[in-house]
């Protein structure tokens, strides 16, 4: 069965109202009672100016439009009718005894659904009429679908939101606490495989922690809640601090942060606490994909009219094939010590990037490791 076919099938005539507009009286009762059999819901205008009121009070699905009128014809009506917001996706059908080609292009110039030749036949106007109520059957499925879709992800942002918020605050007190205790005792008091459970605690409540600020921060992002707020500041001012958030945490595979800035202070002009979400993310994904005993380095260098800050690691390194969907896919990934990454990360760092007046970069050889770089806006 054509799809078309199907849409037919689906479509109750008796929900479809047509608006016959000519200015023969006999043509518009021929016209009434065919359709009137078919089940259609019909109602009439003698000329075009009565066709745009009765367009207008009666909202019709479908307007039979004769061409040949007094005072204003059906190619005027029809303008007048598609130039206004309200009126212009109800399609049209003209009747017209004329079928030449400057004819039949001057119609569909005025915005034309399809033609129908006087004198017509039953079954050719019938067809006609319902390919034309197909169409808007399947434009009004369209619409309900993509309201039905924007009102289901609307909800699930405001889910991942409240789950976010309500679930970050308990989990920095926990992140908290594993700092402290891990901070506070030794193997050779608590016992290596105890103080060990107590390293990898510390080590998941920081990442959970993590993936729910980024949850937080997308959904807020993906709906508009999240402005960014523009600054001038220094980057040695800034990142020191967020790599000293993950000297513990790279410590657990004996990995070393080597911050190297440079002599030159670089001045940016960006979301200070955006930027520091996106180089976060970066050495976060470092230390998962790195092997023990290796070491992570975080640059800063001029490149032009911006700042680029790399975070170079030597771990396991991406296929050339993953690299195009890393920050769009959004797919789990594991690390080295098989450390799960929901790929939210980058995506939220692309996202940052871009609404900072940068972007974000990669480089990577399989085996060898991989660069992840951001470029923010030097203040001018």
């Amino acid at each position: 069965m054509e799809c078309g076919d199907i849409l037919e099938s689906k479509i109750n005539r008796s929900d479809y109202k047509i608006l016959v507009v000519d200015d023969v009286v006999s043509n518009v009762l021929l016209l009434k009672t065919l359709l009137a059999s078919e089940k259609f819901q019909i109602c009439t205008a003698s000329n075009g100016y009565e066709c745009i009121e009765k367009t207008k009070s009666e909202r019709p699905d479908l307007i039979l439009l004769d061409v040949m009128m007094p005072e204003l014809d059906g190619f005027d009506t029809a303008t007048i009718l598609k130039k206004d917001s309200e009126t212009s996706d109800i399609p049209i059908i003209f009747i017209t005894a004329f079928n030449t080609p400057s004819h039949l292009v001057r119609g569909f110039q005025v915005g034309a659904s399809d033609f129908i030749t006087k004198p017509f036949n039953r079954n050719e106007l019938i067809m006609r009429v319902m390919q034309q109520l197909s169409l808007v059957c399947a434009r009004r499925i369209i619409i309900r679908q993509n309201e039905e879709l924007t009102r289901v992800i609307s909800n699930r942002d405001k889910m991942y939101s409240v789950v976010a918020h309500d679930l970050r605050s308990p989990m920095a007190s926990i992140r908290m606490v594993l700092n402290l205790v891990v901070n506070a005792v030794s193997p050779d008091v608590i016992g290596a495989e105890i103080f060990s459970l107590i390293e990898k605690a510390n080590k998941e409540s920081e990442e959970t922690y993590n993936l729910l600020d980024n949850l937080l921060k997308w959904t807020k992002s993906q709906t508009g809640r999240l402005n960014v707020v523009y600054q001038d500041f220094e980057l040695s001012d800034v990142i020191p601090g967020v790599v000293d958030i993950f000297v513990m945490i790279a410590e657990t595979k004996h990995i070393r942060l080597n911050c190297n800035l440079g002599t030159e202070r670089l001045t940016v002009h960006a979301d200070n606490d955006m930027l520091k979400t996106v180089i976060r993310n970066f050495i976060s994904n470092a230390i998962k994909f790195s092997n023990e005993n290796s070491t992570i380095d975080i640059t800063v260098q001029r490149c032009g009219d911006f700042a680029k800050i790399g975070v170079r690691d030597h771990g396991v390194g991406i296929s050339a094939d993953r690299i195009e969907r890393l920050f769009h896919s959004g797919e789990t990934t594991y690390g080295t010590s098989s450390e799960e990454g929901s790929g939210l990360g980058l995506m939220l760092c692309k996202d940052f990037a871009i609404k900072n007046g940068g972007d974000v970069e990669v480089e990577s050889v399989l085996g060898e490791g991989s660069t992840f770089s951001v470029l923010v806006p030097l203040k001018m």
